[in-house]
């Protein structure tokens, strides 16, 4: 509800309805081995069935501890940590082993801002975007200072708004992960983001980052490398767009050290879509500015989580932006769509945080400035 009205926001589709095991089950048909935690309950998430993580400096005395359970171990050098697979018969124990083992944790699903589960079903926003108008291209604006603004996302695809602009790299999205000769549920998702971005705040420079698939999940790992291939670049601005609950509702401990390692980027995060206040990570950090999403009248939008986790608020109901569809042998047509979630209301914060330390405001000042701008009623 919205702190000044007590409303709710937004007409949403609610045509798309899934329950967090027809999640799991999709995902399956690809090869994704998932298990649904507490089904329908206060503590219901999804991660990788018979996976743990552990820091490889404890590896050792983990592999010693659990040696009886532990199938095979893989180690990720770049992140300094493993991921061990659990024996087959084990495997739908590993959130039980990781709470009883404080030095390895399970691998958790994020899912990205249209498709979030809750309990009992999905619902929130048209699952998929809607074609729009054409919209006017944002200015190429160069700022006196460089001021980048790195994307976790799908990627993004050489759109009109950024092919020209000197700055850019593609990392083309995948619009048809599953073959099925149709666009994937989230495909262009990350170039629609970016285009919200560059709308809000036109001399900044994206740095996308692929970290969230057409399917539209992810996990701990994968967007632990992501922060970890971006803070190498110090960018002044990191936006995330998909998050997870977990089965203690604490954050999952490689998401947050690589979140804290960012010490000079301002990190701002969907706040989710599941219409609940349990903390959805890593929007709920301290240090992460978390963005629900209201309406055109200022109230919350009646899909959008809330809670005292929660530090700005922004338009998410019916934004337009550039954004790529499949035609047919596979060509690409480039437009612009209209798309609702706390994943559209976020990339402005985001923008407005590449504003102000454009402005030459620290960290600190910029999450002050953001929270101003976009105050949350709680």
């Amino acid at each position: 509800m919205d702190g000044r009205t007590g409303r709710h926001s937004g007409a949403v589709d609610r045509q798309n309805r899934f329950s967090a095991g027809e999640l799991r089950d999709g995902w399956a048909r690809y090869g994704h081995d998932l298990l649904l935690h507490d089904p329908g309950g206060p503590a219901e998430c999804l991660v990788r069935r018979g996976e743990l993580i552990a820091r490889a400096e404890l590896l050792d005395p983990v592999v010693t501890d659990l040696r009886r359970w532990v199938d095979h171990v893989h180690h990720d050098d770049d992140l300094l940590l493993a991921r061990l697979r659990l024996r087959p018969d084990e495997r739908d124990r590993c959130v039980d082993i990781a709470r009883e083992h404080r030095d390895v944790a399970v691998n958790h699903v994020h899912l990205g801002s249209v498709s979030m589960f809750g309990a009992p079903v999905i619902w929130g926003t048209g699952a998929q975007a809607r074609m729009a108008e054409p919209v006017v291209e944002p200015p190429q604006w160069d700022w006196p200072q460089r001021i980048t603004v790195g994307v976790l996302d799908t990627g993004l695809d050489p759109h009109p708004w950024f092919e020209s602009r000197p700055w850019f790299e593609p990392v083309p999205e995948v619009l048809d992960a599953d073959d099925d000769s149709g666009q994937d549920r989230q495909a262009g998702h990350g170039t629609f983001v970016s285009g919200i971005v560059l709308q809000h705040a036109p001399g900044a420079v994206i740095r996308p980052r692929r970290v969230l698939s057409s399917l539209g999940f992810t996990d701990d790992v994968t967007v632990a490398a992501g922060l970890r291939a971006l803070r190498r670049e110090r960018p002044d601005v990191v936006l995330l767009t998909s998050g997870c609950h977990t089965p203690d509702d604490l954050c999952p401990p490689i998401l947050q050290a690589e979140i804290e390692a960012l010490r000079h980027s301002v990190v701002v995060a969907a706040a989710g879509n599941q219409a609940v206040s349990r903390p959805f990570w890593p929007a709920a950090l301290t240090s992460v500015v978390g963005v629900a999403a209201i309406g055109d009248d200022g109230a919350l939008a009646e899909f959008s989580n809330s809670g005292p986790w929660v530090d700005a608020a922004a338009p998410g109901v019916d934004v337009v932006s550039s954004h790529v569809r499949l035609r047919q042998r596979g060509e690409r047509d480039y437009g612009f769509a209209r798309w609702s979630g706390t994943s559209f209301a976020a990339p402005q914060v985001a923008a407005a945080a590449a504003v102000a330390r454009r402005d030459g405001h620290d960290v600190a000042a910029v999450r002050e400035i953001v929270r101003r701008c976009y105050p949350f009623g709680r």
